[in-house]
């Protein structure tokens, strides 16, 4: 079939549903939903048999969807209405939640029902849930709807009056009051919920030494306690804020006030505000953890969890240096397995941007993810495996084909090109890399192309080596099961 694309943006969840539907056969269009004239216009181009919105933030026109069948991707269970439902979700602490595919009628989200998937909650941040639960179901939720489609069976039969009536319906849009945090009565896991709920976008708007600043990537301070709403201690880049019953690590803040007004470290947006304060060393059990390292039988595990996927000058050149101390114990195997979310996005940009010289601060992040690249390529010691839990672009990629092995996630998504950079030619040594792994004419078509490529493609490429495991734990142990293997084969040397 014929089936556009309606979306906000070009994010994650887009991005997979273009790569399975792609894969299936279906010939794609994208259109971002700038207004009604531009998605009228590119629904009467495209002739679609099929409108699929995976992401919107407003109505599909009326004149879309009174003559092309519209399926809306909605974040929330059966019955469930609204603009917010994920953020609902996180605040209300539900432990189940679910997403649903329905078509687009007048009355927003009460449209037929055409598929549903349901999931278990994580402790975890909107956009993690949303880049692995939501996105997981999603899918199996789009296909399902799909086939009942095609085949002609219709959606859903209705849901009963009782069900309805439990689950409540309407949800406005969850507000800044909402989600604000009282620093003298609320604990760690509510103030840590209000962040989770609102991080990437829009985070919580708060006050912080007089300041107003969004929060962002919150995560438990053990050890500290203090006056709460007091900052006790800064790492890294960031500062642990006090709560009724411990402290939180702040790792980014926004200042909508300020000539750069996206997310940066904590304490850089706070810098000459904080005062006299500790600083406890970062990737240690009670500082604002990025790297960490474990080891079982005979292979060593370096997990490094850098915001967004961005590794900066100084992740680059710390991530090395936990590289180089793993290479100095008495391992076969080396497995670099990023974090859930992402494995790698190549260079911090907002870094670069809010640096007093971007053009120098460039430099320093592309040598230093450079010789990070190299240090993995040269190591002649152990057999090196990347281990791809969640999605990576832009030199995370190639950062990760540094290694002897490349495992990608089922589900990972990869945007391996630089076309809209100016190619970057011979970052992350790709070409070096890239020709030897999936050869000339390969790496000519990867580098050629400007959309995202799933597993299955990364592998028929020969950009990356296998790919198992649907969610992330069965990744995980399945992971850890081929690199022990690998540590204990007869043929290591």
């Amino acid at each position: 079939m014929r089936i556009l694309l309606l979306a906000h943006s070009f994010n994650s969840l887009t991005q997979r549903m273009f790569v399975e539907l792609t894969a299936r056969g279906h010939e794609l269009s994208v259109e971002l939903d700038i207004n009604d004239a531009v998605t009228c216009e590119a629904v009467a181009l495209f002739e679609p048999h099929l409108v699929i919105a995976p992401f919107l933030k407003r109505a599909i026109p009326e004149a879309v969807w009174r003559s092309h069948p519209c399926l809306i991707v909605h974040p929330g269970i059966r019955g469930d209405r609204g603009p917010s439902a994920l953020d609902w979700a996180i605040l209300e602490d539900r432990t189940s939640w679910g997403i649903t595919v329905l078509q687009a009628e007048a009355e927003m989200d009460a449209g037929p029902v055409w598929a549903c998937a349901d999931f278990a909650m994580r402790c975890a941040t909107k956009s993690s849930l949303y880049r692995n639960e939501v996105t997981e179901a999603a899918t199996r939720a789009v296909l399902e709807a799909l086939q009942r489609f095609e085949s002609g069976a219709g959606p859903l039969p209705e849901a009963g009056t009782d069900e309805v009536a439990h689950i409540g319906g309407w949800r406005g849009l969850c507000r800044q009051s909402d989600r604000a945090i009282d620093w003298q009565r609320d604990g760690n896991p509510t103030v840590l919920r209000k962040i989770a709920g609102a991080d990437g976008t829009p985070g919580v708007r708060d006050i912080l030494l007089g300041r107003e600043v969004y929060l962002h990537d919150a995560h438990p301070a053990p050890g500290l306690a203090g006056a709460p709403g007091s900052i006790l201690a800064t790492s890294g880049p960031a500062v642990a804020v006090a709560t009724i019953d411990g402290a939180i690590w702040i790792g980014r803040l926004r200042d909508p006030a300020s000539t750069h007004p996206f997310k940066l470290p904590a304490t850089v947006v706070l810098k000459g505000a904080i005062g006299s304060v500790p600083e406890i060393e970062r990737d240690t059990d009670y500082g604002y953890r990025e790297i960490t390292y474990e080891e079982s039988n005979g292979v060593g595990y370096l997990h490094f969890r850098f915001y967004n996927g961005a590794m900066g000058t100084d992740a680059c050149a710390r991530l090395r240096a936990a590289y180089a101390r793993a290479l100095e114990r008495p391992t076969k195997v080396i497995v670099l397995l990023g974090a859930p979310d992402f494995w790698s996005n190549g260079m911090d940009l907002n870094a670069i941007e809010a640096a007093e010289s971007p053009a120098d601060e460039s430099w320093r992040n592309i040598n230093a993810i450079d010789d990070l690249a190299e240090a993995i390529i040269r190591t002649d010691s152990h057999l090196t495996v990347a281990a791809l839990q969640g999605n990576a672009g832009a030199g995370g990629v190639f950062l990760a084909r540094a290694a002897d092995e490349m495992w990608l996630r089922t589900g990972v998504i990869l945007s391996p090109h630089y076309k809209d950079m100016g190619n970057l030619y011979g970052s992350e040594l790709w070409t070096y890399l890239l020709p030897r792994h999936a050869g000339a004419e390969n790496a000519q078509r990867i580098m050629a192309a400007r959309l995202p490529m799933g597993s299955s493609e990364a592998v028929a490429l020969g950009l990356a080596d296998a790919r198992f495991g649907a969610y992330p734990a069965e990744f995980l142990a399945a992971v850890r099961g081929r690199a022990e293997a690998l540590a204990a084969a007869p043929d290591w040397a």
